[in-house]
């Protein structure tokens, strides 16, 4: 049995509860010190002052309190259950679990463990478990529905839709009472009841089921779009033609939409005897209104030839008349088909001869729209020319130069001549000119953010956290970083990263990609909260597609940025250890032990002198005054702003997995993902892992090139050194099934003319060749200064992009090549690229 409390410190005890679960720490703290002088050993008095020590952020003390709470009162569920929630906090979930199953032993009709198991159950996705707790509280409580839509919600999520149904129904069947029609739970229960029939397969029993509820339920909109939807799978194209027009009376500019009319109406846009009948579709919804843009635009994706031209035109001059600054933006989708694309650059080139370019306004008043007209066009004409598939920078610069002549203090003109330095690789300037663009706007958050932007892909770090500052809360800690790690603020510290990456600052590269990792860790520890929440609010579709969506989170672009970048430092830190202990600076481990002693006291007193000159700045910002916090809520301060303690691992293999294995399960279509995972798993000695993603990479492209590369990676590994130890058993017989190029038994004579073989039938592609080089010198060392010469020849290919000239240096770096060589590979690349500030040799 747990302790017992005398009437006073019992009543001390409950105020005790209501200070914790008000945030009212400092009285929490003080009344569990009264009670625990006169009862020194009382268990839950103890649980509940470890729950509040954990809350103000002394995690250690709390744990040790927590166990001698346990220790002195094991009986107790308060005890067991503060004990799961400070593993909880810690995102132990699997102990948490554990001590919650403990608590409900000693008392298995507590709802709010139950609910607190429930909820860990959804979170760590045990279905069965989450199952068999919300029957548990049903039973409990079955007057109150929530509990009901619980329970199904477990079922549906479990992939048991009959059994999620059925409770729905029994709950409904259940009430004596029919809701009111406002009543927002039963509607979303109802319409959520539809999506389950839905997605168990039987169309047909839910459009049923949502012809019964159409008429009350208060998310019409979403009633007419399964309703739509339904018909046309059904086949009921009359009925969902109307369906559909129903929902273009209420929204036309959504293309959703008009995509189900089509269907609907049995039009395809591949079958030239549909065409007319499309145009007029979209006509006639283009008449009811001048305002529509979709029913204009949509046409110019399935038009050809003379129609699409006539289309086109009337598309481009309405924009361009009333100077719309997205029109380029609009329609450059319609650039992949290169007979649209030369008649869009026809049609506005065009415009530029016309009268109303020159002078005449036909009537209009002081030539207004003479002068918008002429801006739009020169403006379209410009970002025309500065986009990929229709790139002329020096005409992109002839138009903008133009429009900044006209008009010098648009923020716009001066951004997109920005956009064509960058284009010509020039950084420095590209980021000067935007940087000026934002001088024009001083108010304009977004211009700021592109100037960072630019900035930090000039590698300028320090610039751009100056300029994000304008728009940061610069008195939290960390200052203005700090900030934006608060706000989530995810772009920049991927490019930020990236910019540290590029400069040889390993420690503080994977410092910004650690950042972005954690905080994809908030957000599935975000999703906790919900569980209760949508419940509690009815807001139960919305809850589905959040945790179906949390389901694949780091299949994220961003995340998926920051995880491959993470990946390739940890492999240069296995690869060589000495980078751990040189700032992170490569270009420090390559130097010999005394010319790497003198550089590491050079750097040690510039670190000293930053450390200091950072320290000083902290202080000027504590002695100003600042927002008091919570109480007893402690900010806590970097204790690593460098990333050293996080190069200066002994496992950088181990550290990896955090971000490989997601990326593996869910970017299974990520080629550089698998690559990345086949050089992790060589190194961690496990060559069937190895062998995995090198299958999956060569069955998402068998043409590429890291592919070539990487199986003549595997062969060495294979054939010499440790991992001839492989080639026993089943591993062996796996091997040889399904690695056969080149073969095993192939001999050094034989790989080289199988490299020599690759390269011959990829003569015109300068990311093959590159490999095949990279190749040739493994198999042969000697073969360097051949390699280095053909490495440069590859710059006379036509179709070699500046990345893949930019790489050559890479590669030329990873063969140790010496200067003489890089310099003359720079200086021819520089003269095909001479703006490009990649090839311009670093001063110092």
């Amino acid at each position: 049995m747990p302790q017992l409390l005398p009437t006073k410190e019992h009543s001390l005890f409950r105020g005790l509860i209501k200070n914790y679960e008000n945030k009212q720490y400092k009285k929490g703290l003080k009344a569990a010190e009264q009670i625990l002088r006169k009862h020194p050993n009382h268990g839950e008095t103890q649980a509940m002052k470890a729950l509040i020590l954990n809350s103000q952020g002394q995690g250690d003390e709390a744990f040790a309190l927590g166990k001698l709470a346990l220790k002195n009162d094991m009986k107790s569920h308060v005890c067991w259950h503060v004990y799961g929630l400070l593993w909880r906090s810690v995102k132990n979930y699997e102990e948490a679990i554990k001590a919650y199953k403990f608590a409900l032993r000693i008392e298995p009709d507590s709802q709010n463990i139950l609910r607190d198991l429930a909820n860990l159950q959804c979170q760590v996705r045990d279905y069965e478990g989450y199952i068999e707790s919300r029957r548990t509280i049903l039973n409990a409580r079955p007057q109150i529905r929530q509990n009901w839509t619980g329970l199904a919600i477990a079922y549906h999520l479990s992939g048991d839709y009959a059994q999620a149904e059925r409770v729905l129904t029994t709950y409904e069947e259940s009430l004596k009472t029919p809701p009111s029609k406002t009543d927002l739970e039963h509607s979303e229960a109802v319409i959520y009841k539809n999506t389950i029939i839905a997605e168990s397969g039987d169309v047909e029993r839910a459009l049923k089921h949502l012809d019964g509820i159409i008429k009350h339920n208060l998310d019409r909109t979403a009633v007419m779009e399964l309703n739509a939807k339904y018909l046309l799978q059904l086949g009921r194209k009359e009925e969902a033609e109307k369906a559909y027009r129903a929902l273009l009376d209420r929204n036309s500019e959504y293309r959703a939409y008009y995509e189900g009319l089509e269907q609907a109406l049995g039009l395809d846009r591949s079958d030239d005897a549909s065409i007319e009948k499309l145009s007029t579709l979209y006509e006639f919804y283009a008449s009811k209104s001048e305002r529509n843009d979709a029913a204009r635009r949509i046409p110019l994706d399935f038009l050809k030839g003379d129609a699409f031209r006539s289309v086109a035109d009337q598309y481009l001059r309405r924009k361009l008349n009333k100077g719309v600054p997205s029109t380029f933006p609009n329609i450059k989708a319609l650039y992949t088909d290169p007979e649209k694309k030369s008649i869009i650059e026809e049609l506005v080139l065009g415009y530029t001869s016309e009268k109303t370019m020159n002078g005449s306004t036909e009537g209009k008043v002081n030539g207004e729209t003479s002068e918008i007209f002429e801006k739009s066009v020169l403006y379209f004409l410009a970002q025309h020319y500065n986009y990929a598939l229709s790139r002329d920078l020096a005409k992109a610069t002839e138009y903008i130069d133009r429009l900044i002549e006209m008009d010098p203090k648009s923020v716009d003109y001066n951004q997109i001549k920005a956009r064509i330095w960058k284009h010509y690789g020039d950084t420095e300037k590209a980021a000067d000119t935007i940087n000026h663009a934002r001088e024009l706007d001083l108010k304009d958050r977004y211009i700021n953010t592109k100037c960072a932007k630019y900035q930090l892909r000039n590698n300028e770090n320090d610039k751009a956290l100056d300029t994000m500052s304008k728009f940061t809360r610069n008195e939290t800690v960390g200052g203005p970083l700090g900030d934006l790690h608060d706000m989530q603020c995810m772009w920049y510290l991927l490019e930020d990263g990236e910019a540290y990456l590029r400069r040889g600052l390993y420690g503080l590269a994977l410092k910004r990609f650690t950042s972005v990792a954690d905080i994809f860790d908030t957000w599935q520890e975000d999703q906790f909260d919900f569980h209760g929440f949508s419940l509690r609010k009815g807001l139960i579709r919305a809850y589905i597609d959040m945790v179906r969506w949390e389901d694949h989170l780091r299949d994220h672009p961003f995340f998926t940025r920051a995880a491959l970048s993470a990946i390739k430092i940890y492999l240069e830190l296995f690869d060589n250890p000495d980078l751990a202990h040189t700032g992170g600076r490569p270009e420090l481990a390559k130097l010999d032990a005394g010319e790497r002693k003198k550089a590491q006291r050079k750097l040690k007193k510039e670190q000293e002198k930053a450390e200091k000159a950072e320290a000083d700045k902290r202080a000027a910002a504590a002695a100003k005054p600042t927002a008091a916090a919570s109480d007893g809520e402690a900010k806590k301060e970097d204790t690593d702003p460098k990333g050293e303690k996080l190069l200066q691992t002994n496992e950088p293999l181990e550290k990896v997995m955090r971000y490989l294995t997601p990326l593996l399960e869910l970017s299974p279509r990520n080629i550089e993902a698998q690559n990345l995972g086949f050089q992790v798993y060589l190194r961690r000695k496990k060559p069937l892992l190895a062998l995995k993603c090198l299958v999956a990479a060569q069955a998402i492209d068998p043409m590429d090139p890291k592919c070539h590369y990487n199986a003549f990676f595997f062969h060495a590994f294979l054939t010499k050194g440790i991992g001839k130890d492989s080639l026993k058993g089943v591993t062996a017989e796996a091997i040889k099934q399904h690695f056969a190029n080149p073969p095993l038994n192939a001999d050094a004579a034989a790989l080289k003319t199988h490299n020599e073989k690759f390269l011959d039938e990829h003569s015109q592609s300068p990311a093959h060749l590159q490999s095949g080089y990279s190749v040739r010198y493994h198999l042969d060392p000697n073969t360097k200064s051949q390699n280095e010469a053909d490495l440069q020849k590859l710059l006379d290919l036509p179709d070699i992009t500046m990345e893949q000239g930019a790489e050559g240096l890479k590669i030329f770096d990873g063969w140790k090549s010496d200067e003489k060589a890089v310099d003359a590979y720079r200086e021819a690349a520089a003269k095909k690229w001479p703006e490009a500030t990649a090839f311009k040799k670093k001063s110092g």
